[in-house]
């Protein structure tokens, strides 16, 4: 197995990315010491390179007093572990649902939901593709519905003058948040998908293969288009591309998303994480910028600040997706 480095702008991952049972962990610290506090992060690969971007600043600030590991197992693989009191904060790219609601509340463990960025879920072509420019809601929902499983295989079946060329797809797998809101917003049920597609929950391996195929089409989060935008081309979604300006003014619907991280009731009053966390919020404009996700208005920040600060523990999403979500509708819901 290939070793995969992430890079975003000038932040550099130090640590070495291993997979393992398609879950990795990384860690950046720069000297070990047994008297090291650790923090451990693990879930979403859409919230990783904004997480590990603090991450690493955050470890330099402390001079290596703290060690933070980031792991990436997927949303849903993230809340497994969080929720049996594995780990200290979950990485989300969609809201805690129900059934781990109840598991973390089964285990005594309580939570505050912090929203960190905006997310621009981005569809993806090889660059060699030139006729799927735009694709309409309806039309990737019949190329992604479980009933085009190994019946729609051809570019010519999505549309009328499409050549007549195999479609080969790569997504997110069943434990990213990412699958969860794809499928939701485009398909209208959430896992609700066809299996005939490479899959994986590193989103590395995605731009990877639909970087080497003509006739490949793939999604995944905006950073990971943007880091590799010289060998991926963005497709339109009812005419609208993906951008910090389409997310911001609502446009591009319904593919933009809040990204979250969620930290547990039982790590959050040791003084490392709540430094990290701290450390976290009053940075996250500039991270998401860096690493080409959306910065939320400062206000949202400090926000979740003072709802960190004073202990608000559950959710406002009521365990259900939120899709479509305008920046706007997300602040109305934290301001309460």
């Amino acid at each position: 197995m290939k070793t995969i480095n992430l890079k975003f702008n000038s932040l550099t991952v130090l640590g070495v990315i291993s997979l393992v049972a398609a879950t990795f962990s990384v860690s950046v610290p720069a000297v070990y010491s047994q008297n090291q506090a650790t923090i451990n992060i693990d879930g979403s690969s859409t919230v990783f390179p904004i997480t590990e971007a603090v991450a690493e600043e955050f470890q330099k600030a402390q001079k290596g007093k703290v060690r933070v590991t980031v792991g990436v197992s997927g949303t849903g693989g993230g809340f497994k572990k969080f929720c049996r009191g594995e780990t200290d904060i979950s990485n989300a790219s969609r809201p805690i649902l129900a059934k781990e609601i109840e598991a973390c509340k089964a285990a005594g463990i309580r939570y505050i939901e912090l929203p960190v960025a905006y997310d621009a879920l981005t569809v993806v072509v090889n660059p060699q593709n030139t006729w799927a420019k735009n694709l309409t809601v309806a039309e990737l929902k019949k190329i992604w519905e479980p009933e085009a499983q190994n019946k729609v295989s051809n570019w010519s079946q999505v549309r009328q003058g499409f050549p007549n060329a195999p479609l080969k797809l790569f997504g997110p797998g069943t434990n990213s948040g990412t699958f969860d809101y794809f499928t939701e917003a485009v398909v209208g049920k959430s896992k609700s998908s066809r299996g005939d597609f490479t899959a994986s929950e590193d989103d590395n391996v995605l731009v990877q293969g639909v970087s080497r195929d003509k006739n490949a089409l793939g999604y995944f989060g905006y950073a990971y288009y943007e880091e590799n935008k010289d060998k991926l081309k963005a497709v339109a979604v009812n005419g609208v591309l993906p951008s910090e300006t389409t997310v911001k003014n609502g446009t591009y619907n319904p593919l933009s998303r809040p990204i979250f991280i969620y930290v547990s009731s039982k790590s959050m009053d040791k003084p490392e994480v709540k430094q990290f966390v701290q450390y976290y919020l009053q940075n996250a404009g500039k991270f998401a910028t860096e690493v080409k996700y959306v910065a939320l208005p400062s206000s949202a920040y400090n926000t979740a600040l003072n709802h960190f600060n004073n202990k608000r523990f559950g959710t406002v999403f009521g365990g259900k997706e939120a899709v479509g979500l305008k920046i706007e509708e997300l602040l109305s819901r934290e301001a309460q």
